[in-house]
């Protein structure tokens, strides 16, 4: 393990050097000269990071940035995020690495930087079991689907499905929790998070009623963090090749999922 990071750090600070053609201090030299990392996290996103039954911070998110923090050698400081608050914290330094259930879109990309996805999950709407899946969006019309306000899913709703009753909440526990007391018909959100609500709610299992799209979760830098992306992407490729990331999703997922390539 000692060789990976040694290796996986000098391997990023040679590859930034050539890209951007001179030494300049970067995010990658400011972890490993402090041996600290701040990596923002989701703790109200189950089954990416939230509180367990010993009320400690638990997670696929939050195992990953353990890890993470583990093979770059540096001490872990979580930061806890809300779904809106993620890249607004990176690009205002609060912390160094995002590992917070984020999605690549062309709109995000152009306010952070994006790794090799880490684990494999899809968008879509959530009904009862037994819900008949539906092909075409339009087929939602006159439902209420719970979302998070201004997230990913809010948008494409609005934008792609207008007659369907979008009820908006402030963040996603609050919009499970307004499915599952019956307030809404449906909720829209992302495959691992369906599953954790079925589990825990085993009288409440759900179907996926409309797939939107697939949406695999990457680590975010701040646009420019070149050296420290490329350690990312290094060390995503390792636990990849390695099992890890598969004995993640095994974990809290129940699942292993093929990660596609970016």
């Amino acid at each position: 393990m000692k060789l990976f990071r040694n290796l996986t750090v000098a391997t990023a600070l040679v590859a930034g050097l050539f890209a951007s053609g001179s030494a300049l201090a970067d995010k990658l030299e400011d972890i490993t000269s402090s041996g600290k990392i701040r990596v923002g996290v989701l703790l109200d996103a189950a089954p990416w990071g939230f509180k367990g039954a010993d009320g400690k911070d638990t997670g696929l998110d939050i195992d990953l940035a353990r890890l993470l923090a583990n093979d770059i050698n540096a001490e872990l400081e979580l930061v806890p995020l809300t779904g809106q608050s993620r890249i607004p914290s990176l690009l205002a330094d609060k912390i160094d690495v995002m590992i917070a259930a984020l999605g690549a879109t062309p709109e995000r990309a152009q306010q952070v930087m994006f790794s090799q996805p880490y684990a494999a999950v899809s968008l879509g709407v959530y009904g009862a079991k037994g819900t008949p899946r539906v092909q075409d969006a339009a087929d939602l019309a006159g439902k209420q689907v719970a979302v998070a306000k201004g997230s990913t899913l809010d948008i494409w709703l609005t934008d792609n499905a207008p007659d369907v009753k979008v009820v908006r909440f402030e963040d996603t526990p609050t919009a499970i929790a307004a499915y599952l007391a019956g307030q809404v018909e449906m909720f829209a959100e992302n495959s691992a998070i369906s599953v954790k609500v079925g589990e825990d709610n085993p009288d409440k299992a759900t179907d996926l009623v409309f797939l939107i799209r697939q949406s695999p979760a990457h680590i975010a830098v701040k646009q420019g963090e070149q050296n420290l992306l490329n350690w990312i992407n290094t060390f995503v490729f390792f636990n990849r090749l390695n099992g890890k990331l598969g004995d993640l999703q095994q974990t809290y997922f129940k699942e292993k999922q093929e990660l596609p390539n970016m």
